[in-house]
């Protein structure tokens, strides 16, 4: 162990941060060297491992409510999308590498990005005892376009003009205009596929990994092996207990106890609680998940453009990475692709704090002087700290802002993006059109700073369709650079998901969508022996 890179650490990140979070952030940038004692366990999905068949589990989860529901078209918080992808299958799979694998679908082709034929495997058996049909798939697709069903993705499901059977495993979807990244959209849980017709949704009749024994919205979900599984030797286990325990500290004590085996959303000051207790463990994913500040209404990029470059040009992001999330993070570029999605633009230069520049822009801006209010809670992960750090730092350029901490119970319906300036949670999307379209397209409802950019709108539109893989990676470069340069939102960080549980749990792996293995945990894991 180097204590004296240890102790320069802590001089560097200042109050707030102690020696094993200093240790932490050293061992994260390979200082130190990891042993069986460390601070986190890293492993392979299998780590070279039999699994066994067999047990039960009891599943913890940050969030869940009256309004959870077995349909996949209404899934809306990660309580929904770990059920659903517990119950039933998509056409297709998002792998760790953010890229589309076959699932219900044994192919998926394209000549022109519009038009799509997919065949459909031909043992697969819904939950009832039911054959999978063509019926089923374009049933489930379609339903998205109705109103009365009221899906999560209706707007994405509205370029879809048609789909039809086309033979006995065969479906064609047709398109209103070429997208390239179809395959991948429809391995989201929202795009599940279930029985043609079904309209009661109090239980679940699907294709998945386990059958539902019972649901009962904001109390639990009780989920038992399929044994007739078309993927053969999976689940793994018997039985999984899930519901919520929104209470962080309760839900760490629940874990530590014994209570149950598996918990997500760990705050990473509880990370040293978990660690040192013996038999447990906590698993980082580096996802694409980010806290970012919002900056809109006479603050916004369109009216005050210079106002937005200070507060990004103010911003310590290492310090934010070390205080807000104890190192568990990856340092933003206010891009909101991550470093691991193939589009990424890694020739985007490092925004750096520059109080020098800062100051320039905020004079420029004419708000130096100015008291403003910064609006944050901890419900947007790590945005107390970051608010408190961004304070000092407008301190020193002539800028008081004034902190406003709000309660996380009604913080993102009263208070997220309703500001001029606060704080918002982003989770990662499979695709890099799908992130831009909800949250940066000038019209999007999701467009949270308000700002709108004709170029950026019009790259996005010719990206959706571009088939020269060359070119599309350069559109998405290209637009990664005006978010970065106009856009009223600043992402300091990318957040790492962290869960814990039991060692005893067996099969555990990241994947760059979500902690929970990207929602999908249920069909990989088992308990040894």
């Amino acid at each position: 162990m180097n204590g004296t890179n240890t102790d320069i650490l802590l001089r560097e990140a200042g109050p707030g941060v102690t020696r094993r979070d200093a240790m932490r952030t050293l061992l994260a940038g390979g200082m130190l060297t990891a042993t069986a004692g460390g601070l986190l366990t890293f492993a392979s999905p299998a780590q070279a491992e039999v699994p066994r068949k067999g047990g039960r589990i009891r599943v913890a989860m940050a969030a869940g409510s009256t309004a959870d529901t077995l349909d996949p078209a209404k899934g809306g918080n990660i309580a929904d999308y770990v059920r659903h992808f517990m119950f039933y299958n998509c056409l297709t799979t998002i792998d760790t590498k953010l890229a589309p694998q076959m699932e219900l679908a044994e192919s998926f082709n394209s000549k022109d990005n519009v038009t799509w034929t997919v065949k459909l495997r031909k043992d697969v058996r819904f939950h009832d005892g039911k054959s999978l049909t063509p019926a089923d798939v374009v049933y489930s697709l379609m339903r998205h376009k109705n109103p009365a069903t009221a899906s999560k993705v209706k707007a994405v499901a509205e370029e879809i003009v048609e789909v039809k059977a086309t033979g006995p495993n065969e479906v064609q979807i047709k398109l209103d205009s070429a997208n390239a990244d179809l395959p991948a959209l429809l391995g989201t849980s929202n795009f599940a596929i279930v029985r043609d017709g079904a309209t009661d949704f109090t239980t679940a009749n699907g294709t998945g990994p386990y059958k539902c024994k019972e649901f009962r919205p904001g109390v639990r979900s009780i989920s038992v092996r399929n044994d007739n599984y078309w993927k053969p030797g999976k689940p793994y286990l018997d039985e999984i207990e899930y519901f919520a325990i929104p209470d962080e500290a309760a839900r760490v004590n629940a874990l530590l106890s014994g209570d149950v085996h598996l918990i997500n959303a760990i705050n990473p000051r509880s990370v040293p609680t978990v660690t040192a207790a013996a038999g447990y463990t906590v698993f980082e994913s580096k996802t694409g998940h980010y806290t970012d500040i919002i900056m809109r209404d006479n603050l916004g990029p369109v009216k005050n453009p210079d106002f937005v470059l200070a507060m990004k040009y103010m911003m310590d992001r290492e310090q934010i990475r070390k205080v807000s999330m104890r190192g568990f993070a990856t340092v933003g570029n206010d891009q909101p692709i991550q470093p691991n999605n193939k589009y990424y633009f890694a020739g985007l230069p490092q925004r750096g704090m520059d109080l020098d520049k800062a100051k320039f822009h905020l004079k420029k801006s004419g708000m130096a002087g100015s008291t403003l209010p910064l609006v944050a809670s901890t419900a947007a992960n790590g945005s107390v700290d970051t608010a408190q750090i961004l304070q000092l730092s407008a301190q020193k350029i002539g800028l008081n802002l004034e902190l406003k901490r709000m309660p996380a119970d009604g913080y993102w319906t009263n208070h997220w993006a309703r500001h001029p300036m606060s704080f918002g949670n982003i989770s990662p999307r499979p695709t890099t059109d799908l992130m831009f379209t909800v949250f940066y397209k000038s019209n999007a409802a999701w467009n949270v700073s308000g700002w709108k950019n004709e170029k950026f709108d019009q790259l996005l539109e010719l990206a959706r369709g571009e088939t020269n893989e060359a070119k599309r990676k350069q559109m998405y470069a290209d637009m990664q650079v005006i978010v970065h340069d106009n856009c009223g939102v600043g992402i300091p960080i990318f957040n790492h998901s962290l869960d814990g549980f039991t060692k005893k749990l067996k099969g555990y792996g990241a994947h760059p969508l979500a902690g929970l293995m990207g929602y999908m945990f249920a069909e990989n894991v088992w308990l040894e022996s």
